[in-house]
């Protein structure tokens, strides 16, 4: 049969007749303003992208599917060996070790204090069959160690492991606020600890650039790629100063980056970190070679409330993750913000990436994104962007002097408050949250609650353990973590990396281990800090849920709905989940007649704040006396759903206290709205 192309009977068509046609719809409305988003990075978003010519494809480091990998972080070894095999039985090749020293812990995290203790944690965990990869935060060398003391019991050869020991000093510090050592010190054992790794042939990475406690603090897309660029570079010169090749010393990193809901930008994120590296090892007179990446999806972008809502950003966020290059990728079980997820939400999110892999067959084209307009676009601007200010923080001598000085955390911190800012105003809606919200979900179940704890960078901004409360349902206590171990950091000679291993093999304690670490001019700096994008209005519906634990009713706000249903349902519809997102219960009506019935509708609802919904028409003749009737019948607070245009003085003299629309300060309003209708209490 004879192919057919039906595309050569007609023109092409064109990116101005497309404007053309664009321009009639908007009827003179600004094309920037209604059609081109902008990023945090000030990037432009077009609508449409032509096809991309001339780009080439970015590889993995090794091409077909990429690893599925679940967190390992149940304290008690046993129970996190039971949850683990689980996993490996379920479909996941790869295990991410999360001891309690991790920022990423959250309070949780493996009590991992010696080699007995990691040997029960992977009892039946074929070691040279998956990929490992440990998360240890400030303990990371002594894990380590122990890690090389287990493999060495079990017999295994360590260039027949698939192993990234995930050693990141400066990421740690940037998280914690502390590193145990000044930079010198530092990066002699980071030196002293390949060194001993490479005569044991290992073939894996050593050493991680890790974007997660940047992402977390608020940063943009291209501040978080500079300071993992920064973070990488700072490990080559230490490893380069210590005796290392530049080329053994880029065999040793493995990078991680953040995978969010924002699909475009994520792809982006990862494709770009590639090409920025690749052009620091010309840089270097290195020859390029794929580097190791890891994702992990976003704890900023994690909700406690309607959790479910946290499948469909993980799966965005998975999906982009596979499309946009990454090696291996972590999913944050749907859970995850409220406490320690169980075996369910574990089994959730590792088929998350299942189905993208085997049904959907993501990993069977490599760099999907290349030759996409839109992608190549982005990620073009995001090299441009990062690279920017890579140099900037190279300027400052580099990516420890910059956070010693605070600047880093300063630009990230005017990241953060443009971000929350969006976040109030709904400009970027959290779905569950602050858009569609559902005041009467149902609690989910989660092996121990998150910690009740003061909020700081390693408890990961909770704040506390009671929002989490009424959630939840637990079926064990809230663990204590152990305090940081006395010892370390007194000063002395240094003990070298192979002294670790033989002592963890011999069967010394987590504390044993530290304390050989001698540490002349620990380092300090600002941590920065892990907020959840949610929190605010997070905080709000806790406040609800108080209210209600004391009353037996949540607090509300009386609909006065004016005219038909056709008139009041978008504007009340609105109003309901505009209410419903402070934790307010919105109570309908299917339409008032007369003040008198308004009145006693307003009477009988037991509210103590009231919103007004009809069209502006109706509010131009009906507002007035409606006002004076609501403060007749005792509302603290009068709202009026839309924009008072130019009726705002009329409108504002008949009573109405508040106008909510699109854009407006949400949280503000609705913490006022909260304030009068928990007077009381």
């Amino acid at each position: 049969m004879d192919d057919l192309s039906l595309a050569a009977d007609f023109p092409q068509a064109t990116r101005e007749q497309w404007l053309r046609l664009v321009e009639g719809v908007l009827k003179g409305a600004d094309f920037e303003k209604k059609l081109v988003a902008r990023s945090h990075d000030g990037i432009a978003i077009q609508p449409l992208y032509p096809k991309a010519e001339g780009s080439a494809p970015v590889a993995r480091e090794q091409a077909g599917r990429w690893r599925v990998s679940q967190r390992v972080d149940h304290p008690d070894p046993v129970k996190a060996n039971e949850l683990a095999l689980l996993d490996l039985e379920g479909g996941a090749d790869a295990l991410t070790l999360v001891t309690g020293k991790a920022p990423a812990a959250r309070g949780f995290g493996v009590q991992i204090n010696s080699v007995e203790d990691l040997d029960r944690t992977l009892n039946d965990v074929m070691l040279d069959l998956i990929h490992l990869r440990v998360d240890a935060g400030g303990h990371g060398r002594q894990i380590a160690a122990l890690v090389l003391a287990l493999a060495e019991r079990r017999g295994h050869t360590l260039s027949d492991l698939s192993l990234d020991l995930g050693l990141d000093p400066v990421g740690a510090m940037a998280a914690m606020g502390r590193m145990s050592a000044a930079w010198d010190a530092m990066a002699q054992r980071m030196g002293d600890t390949l060194a001993h790794l490479t005569s044991k042939g290992f073939a894996g990475r050593a050493f991680l650039a890790d974007g997660r406690a940047y992402h977390e603090a608020g940063a943009s897309e291209a501040q978080e790629l500079a300071a993992v660029l920064a973070t990488g570079l700072s490990y080559l010169r230490g490893l380069e100063a210590t005796g290392h090749s530049l080329d053994a010393a880029r065999r040793a990193l493995s990078f991680l980056l953040v995978a969010d809901a924002d699909e475009f930008l994520t792809v982006a994120k990862l494709r770009a970190l590639r090409r920025l590296w690749a052009r620091i090892e010309q840089a270097c007179g290195l020859e390029p070679k794929p580097i190791r990446l890891h994702a992990e999806t976003a704890w900023r972008m994690t909700t406690r409330r309607d959790p479910w809502v946290n499948m469909l950003r993980t799966t965005v966020a998975a999906f982009s993750a596979g499309i946009g290059g990454a090696d291996a990728v972590t999913v944050l079980p749907f859970t995850t913000a409220l406490g320690l997820p169980d075996a369910f939400a574990r089994r959730v999110a590792r088929n998350t990436q299942l189905i993208l892999l085997d049904e959907s067959n993501l990993a069977r084209v490599a760099d999907p994104a290349a030759g996409a307009g839109g992608f190549e676009a982005l990620t073009d601007a995001l090299c441009e962007k990062a690279w920017g200010l890579f140099q900037e923080i190279e300027r400052e001598g580099g990516i420890l002097e910059s956070l010693k000085s605070g600047t880093l955390q300063a630009r990230i911190a005017a990241v953060r408050a443009q971000r929350e800012k969006a976040v109030a105003t709904r400009r970027e809606p959290i779905t569950g949250t602050s858009e569609f919200p559902n005041i009467n979900e149902a609690g989910v179940t989660v092996l121990m609650p998150m910690p009740d704890k003061p909020s700081s960078p390693l408890w990961g901004g909770v704040g506390g353990g009671g929002v989490g409360a009424p959630l939840v349902q637990s079926s064990a206590h809230t663990p204590t973590p152990a305090p940081p171990h006395k010892g370390e950091g007194k000063g002395g000679a240094e003990t070298p990396f192979p002294t670790l291993v033989k002592m963890a093999a011999d069967g010394a304690t987590l504390p044993q281990l530290a304390a050989t670490a001698a540490a002349p001019e620990a380092v300090a700096v600002a941590p920065l800090p892990s907020v959840r994008v949610a929190e605010p209005f997070e905080r709000l519906r806790d406040r609800s849920d108080a209210y209600r634990a004391k009353t037996g009713e949540r607090p509300k706000v009386f609909l006065a709905n004016l005219g038909s249903i056709a008139d009041f349902t978008a504007r009340a519809t609105f109003a309901k989940n505009f209410f419903e997102a402070g934790g307010m219960e919105a109570m309908m009506n299917e339409g008032l007649t007369d003040q008198k019935e308004t009145e006693q509708a307003f009477i009988d609802s037991k509210a103590k704040i009231s919103c007004i919904c009809s069209t502006d028409e109706i509010y131009k003749l009906h507002v007035p006396a409606t006002a004076r009737t609501l403060q007749q019948a005792g509302t603290k607070l009068m709202f009026l759903a839309g924009r008072p245009g130019e009726d705002q003085k009329e409108l504002t003299e008949a009573g109405i206290t508040t106008f909510i629309f699109t854009g407006c300060d949400t949280l503000k309003i609705l913490a006022e709205a909260l304030d009068k209708a928990c007077a009381e209490l």
